[in-house]
């Protein structure tokens, strides 16, 4: 133990005698964290990267919340009606709700909330095309008429993955949801500390005493009662696993968000140390093409590599050699859930043959343009996956300038439509949780709509049309048809690389109770 270390216990236990009514050290009240990286982009609209999702699941509250069932819980509603046909939804937001500035929520905070965040989000754009008006309803209230039905109405305003939907105050949601908001104001149970934040190293959140929780229920994912138990949160990043798999084992950090595989039997050594898988669902990985330039800009260059990859190289490198903790022939959707498919898939699983996969490359019309691949060098998991991306590349004789940056930048970059020349890219790689494969509405990386598309901006009018039919499947089995389309036709024109399905884990300290890794949330959780 250092000397700094002993003087802040000597310090700590010397007003702990000095004012015995304190029922606990100030450092119990406090809860530390080892985040996937550091925090770069606060706007929950600018970016899908989680970490933000996180930051923001923290400041921010939702009309509803998702549950552990995948259900819309009303959150900060008390609830809705639907009238006219199912054409005016109505919503009136709970009683006390307030902003960390001290400003009520109102319904024209809503409005402006779910207007910056549907110009960007694929599903909020869905939305939008089908709104004729958003109006107030009084002050704790609003109306949505709509043009058209709109089934997942709830769904989508429970939307958790990123970009999730999260209320701010009507005169910050005004910005342009192309233009980066610099203030964090939520009305969720934490508020941000931004004279703390130190860049690469620290994040810390306080406790909002002013935040009224939902009176019943039982924390559940993201829907029920938001009931904060520490004072303080802070984040520390850790880039070097080692170091932050010793913090936790010595109880210098109390929760460590995805330890590598390889680090895990460690953990589980540890009797202090809990280690659970993080979801269900799993992670998927994509990489991503640039469409806007050469050489994937044509269909057939990315279908050749598609078909040249190995889902199970990529997968070894992300999780290790166990083949328990990874799957592969994954498609589109995530295996297990009810759109997942087996249409098309030998697109992804027939024998590869590199030979082959050079001589289509050529015939596509590559030219031996440099390709820019981008890789973070602080996320084992994508850097692993860029590796072996870079090789494949290199296999099939292309030309690679391999840009390895914190992930922080490459997210900032990726924004880029500029050629890679000019500070533009052509590939990186990325993981979702699998919760957000499970339909075509909440699924970013299935825009093919150019310009409005994710990162990347393929243009593909077929895949965009039978996303949007998704829509208006009337039962299940039309949703699986239209699943099975959406699948042969990525497989077709490869706007990504489906690179597989791997199970992570979450670890903590073992005196904590609560903890819900799924989504990373911080409500709930207390110590012994």
């Amino acid at each position: 133990m250092s000397l700094q270390r002993r003087g802040l216990m000597a310090g700590a236990a010397s007003l702990a005698l000095a004012r015995p009514a304190l029922a606990q050290p100030a450092s119990a009240r406090v809860l530390k964290y080892v985040p996937q990286t550091d925090l770069t982009v606060i706007d929950p609209v600018m970016t899908t990267a989680y970490i933000t999702r996180h930051h923001s699941l923290m400041v921010y509250d939702q009309l509803y919340g998702m549950d552990s069932r995948l259900q819309p819980q009303p959150q900060m509603v008390e609830g809705h009606t639907l009238e006219n046909d199912g054409l005016l939804w109505k919503f009136r937001l709970r009683e006390g709700l307030a902003f960390h500035d001290g400003e009520p929520v109102r319904g024209v905070d809503c409005i402006a909330s779910i207007r910056r965040w549907a110009s960007r989000d694929a599903l909020g754009q869905v939305l939008m095309s089908r709104v004729a008006e958003m109006a107030p309803d009084g002050d704790r209230g609003f109306a949505i008429r709509l043009r058209q039905r709109f089934g997942p109405m709830l769904e989508t305003l429970a939307k958790i993955g990123p970009s999730a939907l999260f209320i701010m105050p009507a005169r910050i949601a005004a910005a342009e949801g192309t233009r980066a908001i610099t203030e964090t104001v939520g009305s969720g149970p934490f508020k941000f500390v931004p004279g703390e934040r130190v860049v690469g190293a620290k994040v810390v959140y306080e406790r909002n005493a002013a935040y009224r929780p939902r009176e019943s229920g039982e924390p559940d994912w993201a829907a029920g009662p938001k009931r904060v138990f520490f004072d303080r949160v802070e984040w520390h990043v850790m880039p070097d696993p080692g170091t932050a798999a010793s913090a936790l084992m010595n109880g210098e950090m109390d929760w460590w968000e995805n330890p590598p595989n390889d680090l895990v039997p460690l953990l589980r050594r540890s009797r202090d140390v809990v280690v659970e898988r993080a979801s269900p669902l799993g992670t998927f990985g994509t990489g991503v093409f640039n469409c806007l330039h050469p050489p994937f800009d044509k269909p057939a260059v990315r279908r050749a590599v598609l078909r040249a990859m190995s889902q199970q190289d990529f997968m070894t490198a992300a999780a290790g050699a166990d083949p328990s903790l990874w799957r592969t022939g994954v498609g589109v959707f995530t295996p297990e859930t009810p759109l997942a498919t087996q249409a098309g898939i030998e697109a992804i699983t027939a024998p590869r043959d590199l030979a082959r996969s050079r001589a289509e490359l050529r015939a596509a019309g590559y030219n031996g343009e440099t390709i820019v691949m981008m890789a973070p060098s602080d996320q084992q998991v994508l850097s692993a996956l860029g590796e072996v991306g870079r090789d494949l590349f290199v296999r099939l004789g292309m030309n690679v300038d391999y840009v390895v940056s914190d992930w922080g930048t490459l997210v900032q970059r990726r924004a880029k439509k500029d050629p890679p020349a000019q500070g533009g890219w052509n590939f990186f790689h990325t993981t979702w949780n699998g919760l957000d494969g499970i339909n075509p509405g909440i699924m970013q990386f299935l825009r093919a709509n150019g310009d409005g598309a994710w990162f990347g901006w393929p243009t593909v009018p077929a895949l965009e049309a039978a996303r949007l039919a998704w829509f208006d499947a009337p039962h299940m089995e039309a949703q699986r048809e239209n699943a099975e389309t959406i699948q042969r036709i990525v497989f077709e024109e490869a706007p990504y690389l489906p690179s597989g399905q791997f199970f992570s884990t979450s670890a903590w300290r073992r005196g904590l109770t609560g903890v819900v890794p799924a989504i990373y949330a911080f409500w709930g959780i207390r110590r012994g």
